[in-house]
C-alpha cells in the first residue's frame, strides 16, 4: 500500500493507532516529490527540513498520549502567495523571487495549531494572475492526468500536487475561480468560502474584495476536516466575519431528500464542451434519484459578469501592486539613474506580460473620465448579481453548474490569447463578485479521459449545506476514486 494515496481521515487514524509514523509519512511523501514533481513543476520550495523536524515532534507527542490537533502529522502543501514565516513566498513572481516572509499567515498559524505540517511552496500564476499557471514566472505546471495538458490555474501547483500525491492537501486562493478549476481539471474537491469565512491576512493581494483561500483535497470529507481548521473571526483582517463556528463534519451526511437545486440556464448554454454538458445532466439525474427537486432557474445578469469580474480585478491590481515599485522590498533593477528610471525599469522587469497587461486595465478603468463609465458600472452591476443571487437562495437550497465550460486544454494553446482564457471563467467569477460560496466536486471525465468537474453553489455562509450536497453525490457514484496513472 502506498501510503500517499490515502485520504486525510485515513493517515489520521492510521497514525492514532500507531501503524505508521508522521515521520514516515512525510518522509514517503518528500521521496516521491523529489522522484516525481521534475515531470510534474507543481513545488516552488520543499520544506523538507523543517517539514521532517516536525514531524518528529508529532511522533513524540503521539508516543507520550498528548492532545493532539485536527490534523496532527498530515502534510499540506501551500499556493505560494500564502505567507509563512522565514520561507520564500514569490508568488510565483521575478518581483518577489527572493522574498523571505516575515510573517506567517493566520490560516497557517491555524494550520500550525492544528499540528499539520507544511511540507512545501506550491507553483500559481504570476501574483494569482491566470487560469493555467503558465504564467509562473518560474516553470509551468503540468496536469497529472495529462503532461501535456495545464492543471487549471491560478492555484495549479496545489491541485496538481495533491492530484499526484505529493501532498495530501493544499491551500490555494481563489478570486474567480482559481481553487474550483484547478480542482475540476485535476479531479479533485475545491472550496471557495464565502467571503469573509477565512481571514485573508497573509495572503499576498490580488483583487481584495474577490480573494478567497480555500482547501484542495482528494475527497469532501477532508474538505470538511480541513476547513474546520481554517475558519474563524480574526482581528488582523477587518473582512473577517465574526460568526458562530461549525463543525463541518457534522454534515458529511448522505441526505439531501426534498431539497431543491437550482440551474441557471445561461451556465449551460453555448461554448460549453459536450461531454461537460453530459456530465454535469447525468449529475442532475443522480442526484434526482436521491429524493432532490431539480428546477432550470435564471440569472439575467450572467451575460455582463465576466466583463465586471476583469474591470473589478483589474482596478483593485493595480492598486494592489503599485506597493512593488524597487524601493521598499523585492526587485529591483540595478542598472538606473534617475528616479523614475528604477521604478519604470524595475517594474517592467520584475512583473510578466499578464500582471502588466493586467496593472494597465486597472489603472485605465479608475483613471480620470473612465471610473464613472466602467468602475461605477461594474460596481452596479456587482450589487444587481448579488441581489439576483439572493432571490434565488430564498427559493432553492443550492445552485448546479459546471465549473469549467471545457476540460483541461493543451498547454501554450490560449497563452497568445488572454481573451480566450479569460472566457474560460465564465462558470466561476459570478460566485466572487457575489461573494457566495461554491465547491467544485468530480463528476466525469471526457473523451480524453480528462477529468470533468460540477460546481454546487450555496447562501452565504451555508458551507454545510454545500458540504452535504457534495458528500452525498460523492457517496452514490466512484469518480473520486479514480487516480492519474504516473510512473514513480
Amino acid at each position: 500500500m502506498d501510503i500517499t494515496s490515502l485520504t486525510i481521515h485515513e493517515l489520521k487514524d492510521m497514525l492514532l493507532k500507531k501503524e505508521i509514523t508522521s515521520y514516515e509519512l512525510t518522509k514517503a511523501y518528500i521521496d516521491r516529490i523529489k522522484k516525481l514533481d521534475p515531470k510534474i513543476n507543481a513545488y516552488i520550495t520543499v520544506c523538507e527540513e523543517s517539514a521532517l523536524a516536525k514531524a518528529k515532534e508529532i511522533d513524540d507527542k503521539i508516543d507520550k498520549g498528548e492532545k493532539l490537533g485536527a490534523l496532527a502529522g498530515i502534510p499540506i502543501g501551500i499556493k505560494d502567495n500564502i505567507c509563512i514565516k522565514d520561507i520564500k513566498t514569490t508568488c510565483a513572481s521575478k518581483m518577489l523571487e527572493n522574498f523571505v516572509a516575515p510573517y506567517s499567515a493566520t490560516v497557517i498559524e491555524k494550520l500550525n495549531a492544528e499540528d499539520a505540517i507544511i511540507i512545501g511552496k506550491l507553483n500559481m500564476d504570476e501574483f494569482a494572475m491566470g487560469g493555467s499557471t503558465e504564467r509562473s514566472a518560474f516553470f509551468i505546471t503540468k496536469n497529472p492526468w495529462d503532461f501535456t495538458k495545464v492543471p487549471g490555474g491560478s492555484s495549479g501547483g496545489s491541485a496538481a500536487a495533491v492530484s499526484a500525491d505529493l501532498a495530501t492537501a493544499a491551500l490555494g486562493s481563489d478570486t474567480g475561480g482559481s481553487i474550483r478549476q484547478p480542482a475540476s481539471f485535476c479531479s479533485l474537491v475545491g472550496l471557495k468560502t464565502t467571503y469573509g469565512l477565512v481571514s485573508r491576512y497573509g495572503l499576498v493581494a490580488f483583487a481584495s474584495s474577490l480573494d478567497q483561500i480555500g482547501p484542495l483535497t482528494k475527497d469532501v470529507t477532508d474538505c470538511a476536516l480541513v476547513l474546520n481548521c481554517l475558519t474563524g473571526k480574526d482581528d488582523k483582517d477587518t473582512t473577517s466575519a465574526n460568526i458562530e463556528k461549525i463543525d463541518y463534519t457534522q454534515y458529511l451526511k448522505a441526505d439531501i431528500k426534498g431539497l431543491k437545486i437550482g440551474m441557471p440556464k445561461e451556465y449551460m448554454g453555448e461554448g460549453l464542451q459536450t461531454d461537460v454538458k453530459n456530465a454535469v445532466l447525468e449529475a442532475k439525474k443522480v442526484f434526482e434519484s436521491l429524493g432532490a427537486i431539480v428546477e432550470e432557474c435564471t440569472i439575467p445578469v450572467t451575460q455582463y459578469l465576466l466583463p465586471t469580474y476583469y474591470i473589478l480585478a483589474c482596478a483593485e491590481a493595480s492598486s494592489n501592486l503599485g506597493r512593488f515599485d524597487g524601493i521598499r522590498y523585492g526587485y529591483r533593477t540595478p542598472n538606473y539613474e534617475t528616479l523614475k528610471e528604477l521604478y519604470t525599469k524595475s517594474r517592467s522587469e520584475g512583473f510578466g506580460p499578464e500582471v502588466k497587461r493586467r496593472i494597465l486595465l486597472g489603472t485605465y478603468v479608475l483613471s480620470s473620465g473612465y471610473y464613472d463609465a466602467y468602475y461605477k458600472q461594474a460596481q452596479k452591476v456587482r450589487t444587481i448579481a448579488i441581489n439576483q443571487f439572493k432571490e434565488l437562495f430564498e427559493k432553492y437550497d443550492v445552485l448546479l453548474t459546471p465549473t469549467s465550460p471545457i476540460t483541461a486544454f493543451e498547454i501554450g494553446s490560449k497563452t497568445d490569447d488572454p481573451v480566450a482564457m479569460y472566457l474560460a471563467d465564465i462558470c466561476t467569477v459570478s460566485i466572487n463578485i457575489a461573494g457566495v460560496p461554491a465547491i467544485s466536486i468530480p463528476c466525469g471525465f471526457d473523451s480524453n479521459k480528462l477529468p470533468i468537474g460540477m460546481q454546487l453553489i450555496g447562501n452565504h455562509f451555508d458551507e454545510k449545506t454545500l458540504i452535504q450536497f457534495a458528500y452525498t453525490y460523492e457517496q452514490n457514484t466512484s469518480w473520486y476514486k479514480n487516480k492519474p496513472e504516473l510512473e514513480v
